[in-house]
């Protein structure tokens, strides 16, 4: 198999606050691994990315092929094509259906005290696809990447990975078939085959290479033009030898949002050259603030965000004041034009966080027709999240220190991540 191109897209590099593009024109839309913009409508062009990233869509013959081999219902987030992309499911799923392992991989770079529900969708999916399939997985804590970029002092950003893992396991993973780890502590801790790999990875990609898919200059520190073999390591199985040994031949899944895309274009190309299996995607798009479908939602801007630790009056001032209404100015005007279902942002959480199919079809129609105030389906929106949230908190009550250092720790896993009938 060739190559895959690694520059379909170039992605600029961010500015000095680590907020923006600086280089991108004007109502141009960008989407990098730091930073995601629409664009002159401030939406994001998700036809467009799909071909500019040249990733294929999933359609309804994968989604149901999934449900028929797993024996489970789809995901909501899968139906309602949340996940909407992916590189080699369809293989992915072949490996499954004839008995050969793979695994999961997924991450999150700890920048803030708790996460946010747009933090919480890789994790949700991630959960369901480890229990529909039974399959193990690795959960990269990037806490040197925040270090790199944002600035923190190291031992700020492991102290935050800690308290993220926290809201990670709240998720409900099965802690025999998932290991979590940060870089910091891996790295030093028995990861010997995973900076292995990274050095493997960065000997294979040229500087030309890295400034073409990430947009680097040369105002850029070395970190950063080194850190994309970090994230791309855990890619590769003998990275995690407690789980795999030395095994170079077990597949990869790996659940994220579509700017994080470009790593793993740089990863797909340089595994074959190491004599490694391509990593598969499946990709997600992404959750809009409050504010907006202008992009992701922000950490650092508590506006624009529903956060795991918001209280129950938080969270309803939050969607009461801050989310963005596709409504009319008025109740006549409401009445007699509806919604605009393609910019109110009560409805697109809905569509994330309602499971129930026929109620959102009614809300919908009733919502869309303008028989429905936005205050009404604030009202319902509220009182999901509100229910999601205290779930969240419950279960992260219940996460020890030595319950994280449990999921946390380099420990024989072979017995559960690799079964007797794989190859």
């Amino acid at each position: 198999m060739s190559a895959e191109p690694l520059m379909q897209q170039a992605v600029p590099e961010q500015n000095a606050s680590g907020t923006g593009a600086a280089d991108a024109p004007q109502n141009t839309q960008v989407v990098t691994p730091w930073d995601v913009s629409g664009g002159t409508d401030g939406k994001i062009d998700y036809d467009k990315l799909t071909r500019e990233f040249g990733v294929a869509a999933i359609d309804d013959n994968l989604i149901q092929r999934v449900e028929r081999l797993t024996g489970k219902a789809a995901h909501p987030f899968l139906k309602r094509h949340i996940f909407f992309a992916h590189r080699d499911l369809k293989e992915i799923l072949d490996c499954y259906e004839r008995k050969i392992p793979f695994y999961l991989y997924t991450g999150r770079g700890p920048s803030s005290e708790a996460l946010h529900l747009g933090h919480l969708i890789p994790f949700m999916f991630t959960q369901y696809l480890q229990e529909a399939f039974q399959v193990p997985l690795v959960i990269q804590l990037t806490d040197d990447e925040k270090a790199l970029w944002r600035g923190l002092d190291i031992k700020e950003s492991q102290r935050l990975a800690r308290e993220n893992c926290k809201d990670i396991i709240a998720c409900g993973f099965d802690v025999n078939r998932t290991f979590i780890f940060s870089d910091f502590g891996y790295m030093g801790n028995g990861g010997g085959g995973f900076y292995e790999n990274i050095v493997s990875i960065q000997r294979a990609v040229t500087m030309n290479q890295v400034k073409g898919i990430f947009g680097f200059n040369m105002e850029s520190n070395i970190g950063k033009i080194a850190f994309p073999a970090v994230q791309a390591a855990p890619s590769f199985p003998t990275s995690f030898p407690h789980m795999f040994g030395q095994r170079r031949d077990i597949r990869c899944l790996i659940p994220c949002a579509i700017d994080q895309d470009p790593y793993f274009r740089m990863t797909r190309d340089v595994a074959p050259r190491l004599n490694y299996q391509k990593p598969a995607l499946i990709e997600s798009r992404f959750f809009p603030a409050l504010q907006g479908e202008s992009g992701k939602m922000s950490a650092s801007d508590t506006t624009s965000a529903i956060f795991t630790n918001d209280t129950p009056k938080q969270i309803k001032d939050k969607v009461n004041r801050y989310a963005f209404s596709g409504g009319g100015a008025t109740i006549a005007e409401h009445r007699e034009k509806g919604c605009n279902l393609a910019v109110d942002v009560t409805w697109k959480y809905l569509n994330f966080f309602m499971s129930d199919d026929k109620k959102l079809k009614q809300i919908e129609n009733e919502y869309g027709s303008g028989r429905m105030l936005v205050g009404e389906a604030k009202a319902v929106l509220i009182k999901i999240l509100q229910d999601i949230v205290a779930q969240h908190q419950e279960a992260r009550a219940l996460v020890t220190d030595s319950v994280v250092d449990a999921f946390m720790a380099v420990r024989p896993m072979q017995a559960a991540c690799l079964p007797p009938s794989g190859p």
